[in-house]
Order: structure tokens, then C-alpha cells, then sequence
């Protein structure tokens, strides 16, 4: 076989990229996430990227942390309480880390007292053991329905305020004076999936009295993509509006199922909420009543895919004069051609004060209320174990 003329060689060597290693492109690698990472041999491993890294005080792993064993055949986790127990170190590490960036605690080494601090559902300690590790059994107060878990806390840690209550009863102002706090409490905790929105709406409820300055804590990932979400996207709801407007809020990080035992079927994340407090919320509000606020926000998302003109005017019927709701409605202007998830904390304040008016001397203070978001069921104490111990048995 004749070989190719030099002449062919040539055209088909021109022809080649400059670059040889276009011949055979690197695969692409995409960026390392950010948070929880799978590991090569299996498990997850955290990203130190990640702008929340533990302090040098709290190490990574340390055989005198360790998350509690659970006593063999006597402490099942109950479905019923929604109890998904924590399970790696470093999880609880990193979130405790987080909770200490919210709260603005002390480092270790400080002289500074930290603020009284509540753990919502410890259940055997995870969370609890690296708290008072750190910052001592006086600064903790537990909030734990379980009584399992009560005894098992108690035996633990010593000196540790245990008050054996369902979360959903705890009135936080009146446990705030219980515990003589000078400041707002700063709140943690491991929440279960199923009454995640309630106690939120009840640390909002708190803040009208300057009883809860922060919040971390852990939930079902869609719950927390909610409380972040912006505007026109299918996230964006009441718990957005809400919180947004109550707190500066954060995701800090992702948590993947596999760090919890019973394993949940979906992921987790840990949110930072940062109460922006009475006087400041009063200023956003200018005057609006949040309970009136509550009921045009719960109205607009209950049919979310209407314009807010035609849901408002149904919700005014029971409550003006045919004529006024025209009025009332005319003087919405273009917002009233909007779809409620189109509407910010903002617009949704101004669409309030348009139908209700403002508090008269709004600007010198007025009573936000104090149960305006939550359940009307919910609360009615404060976690006095006897009180709570009695509630409990009869729920």
C-alpha cells in the first residue's frame, strides 16, 4: 500500500487544534459543595470552605464528646414525638458552632456569663453535652417532653435545669422571667419535623416581647428553603413573609439523613434566625397590627393563585360596608393586580395598613399581642416541671 502523499499529511496536520489536550478535553469536576460532603469510602465529611467553621475550642472529634449511647432495648426513638436523634460529632459540633455565631456567646476562654440559653427536645443530650461542656449546666435550660429523655438528662449532667414540657405549651416570656434572663434567650435545638412551624410561630410571638433574640435550629430542608425563599418562586409563602420580616435568617448549612438515627427519609437543614426585636419590628410595621397583618397574609396565600384584589374583597365582605371595600380596594392600586407571591414583607404592610389603618401613636410604641401567629391551643406555660409534668400526662 502506497503511504499518503506528504502534501495530504501536511492539510490534515493544519487542520489539529493548537492545543493537544483538546484531542481529549479534562472531564469536568464541578466545585466541592459547600457544607456535608460524601467521604470516598462512604459516610459524609464537612467542607472546611464552609464559612462557618467550629471554633478551635470545640474539636472536630474528641473522645470525650461523643454523642450519647442510647440504653440498649429501653430508649427507642418514638415516631410519635418525631425524635431523629443526632449521631455524628462533627454534625453537632458545626452546629453548635453556628448557634454560638447567632447568639454572639462568649469564646470558652472569656470571663463573660453567656445568656441563659433553652434547648428545644434535647432528647438523650447530643446537642446538650457540647453546651454544657463549653458554657456550663447554669446557662442551659431543656425543654423535653419524654420523660425517658428526662431521666437520662438528669442523671447525665448535674446542675442541668431539666423541665420536662411539650415545646408547643411553653410561653417564653414567662420562662424568660422564670429564669431571671437579663437578655432575650437564645434558643436551640434539633426540632422535629412535624411541629417545626408552630414553634417558629411561637419564637415570633416572643419576640413582641423581646422574650427571644435567636433561634438555631435544625429542620426538614424545604422548611428551611421556605423561611429564605424570594419572591415569585413556588418557595415563597407565609412562613417567608413572616420571618423575613421578624428576623434576619439564614441557611447555614445543609444535613444529610444519614447523621440521624431513626435515618429520615428526607434532608435536613440548620437555619439561623436573628430576632430583629419589638422596637425595630414596630418600625417596620408602622403601625399595622401583626394581627391584622396575620389575617391579609393567611388570606392572599390561601388562594395564592388569585390576584390579591379578588381574595381581599371576600375577606372585607364579613367585615365593611360594600362601599368601603370598593374604596378599600380602588386605593390598592397596582398592587392589587398582583398574585400574593409576587408581594414582599414590605408591600404586604402597606397592603394592611391600606384596609386596617395604623395603632394611633404608632410611633411612640404600641402592644404587638401576644399570641398572634401561633395556635390559639398552643402555649399556656412555662415549663414548671410539675405543671408541665401534669399537661404532659393528661395530653
Amino acid at each position: 500500500m502506497r503511504s499518503p502523499p506528504l502534501v495530504l499529511l501536511v492539510a490534515c496536520l493544519s487542520l489539529l487544534p493548537s492545543n493537544p489536550f483538546l484531542l481529549h478535553p479534562p472531564k469536568h469536576h464541578p466545585a466541592p459543595l459547600r457544607g456535608w460532603v460524601k467521604g470516598e469510602v462512604g459516610g459524609w465529611t464537612w467542607d472546611d470552605a464552609v464559612d462557618t467553621p467550629p471554633p478551635p475550642d470545640i474539636p472536630r472529634s474528641s473522645s470525650s464528646l461523643q454523642p450519647p449511647k442510647l440504653p440498649p432495648g429501653s430508649f427507642r426513638p418514638k415516631q410519635s414525638l418525631g425524635q431523629n436523634f443526632l449521631t455524628d460529632q462533627n454534625t453537632i459540633n458545626n452546629i453548635v458552632s453556628a448557634f454560638a455565631k447567632d447568639a454572639s456567646l462568649p469564646s470558652a476562654s472569656s470571663s463573660s456569663p453567656p445568656p441563659k440559653m433553652v434547648e428545644l427536645g434535647p432528647g438523650p443530650g447530643a446537642l446538650t453535652n457540647v453546651l454544657v461542656a463549653r458554657y456550663g449546666a447554669p446557662a442551659l435550660t431543656c425543654v423535653e417532653i419524654d420523660p425517658r429523655a428526662v431521666s437520662i438528662l438528669r442523671a447525665s449532667f448535674p446542675g442541668l435545669s431539666v423541665r420536662h414540657a411539650d415545646v408547643l405549651r411553653v410561653e417564653y416570656p414567662l420562662l424568660n422571667a422564670a429564669l431571671a434572663g437579663e437578655q432575650p434567650l437564645a434558643v436551640i435545638g434539633n426540632l422535629p419535623y412535624y411541629i417545626t412551624s408552630q414553634i417558629l410561630f411561637a419564637l415570633a410571638d416572643a419576640s413582641h416581647a423581646d422574650a427571644v433574640r435567636c433561634a438555631t435550629v435544625t429542620m426538614q430542608r424545604e422548611v428551611g428553603d421556605r423561611l429564605v425563599a424570594g419572591t415569585s418562586t413556588k418557595d415563597y409563602g407565609i412562613l417567608s413573609v413572616v420571618f423575613q420580616l421578624y428576623a434576619d435568617v439564614r441557611m447555614h448549612f445543609r444535613i444529610p439523613n444519614t447523621v440521624f438515627y431513626p435515618k429520615p427519609k428526607v434532608e435536613s437543614a440548620l437555619m439561623g434566625l436573628k430576632f430583629v426585636g419589638a422596637k425595630e419590628l414596630r418600625r417596620r410595621l408602622r403601625g399595622a397590627r401583626p394581627k391584622d397583618l396575620q389575617r391579609v397574609v393567611k388570606a392572599c396565600f390561601g388562594q395564592r393563585r388569585k390576584v390579591i384584589r379578588n381574595t381581599l374583597k371576600g375577606m372585607m365582605r364579613g367585615e365593611f360596608g360594600e362601599g368601603e371595600v370598593t374604596e378599600k380596594i380602588g386605593a390598592l392600586g397596582e398592587l392589587g393586580a398582583k398574585r400574593p407571591e409576587e408581594l414582599g414583607w414590605r408591600e404586604f404592610v402597606e397592603v394592611t395598613r391600606g384596609i386596617y389603618g395604623v395603632e394611633e401613636g404608632w410611633e411612640d410604641g404600641y402592644e404587638l399581642g401576644d399570641k398572634v401567629w401561633r395556635k390559639e391551643k398552643h402555649g399556656g406555660g412555662f415549663g414548671e416541671e410539675e405543671e408541665a409534668a401534669e399537661a404532659v400526662a393528661q395530653d
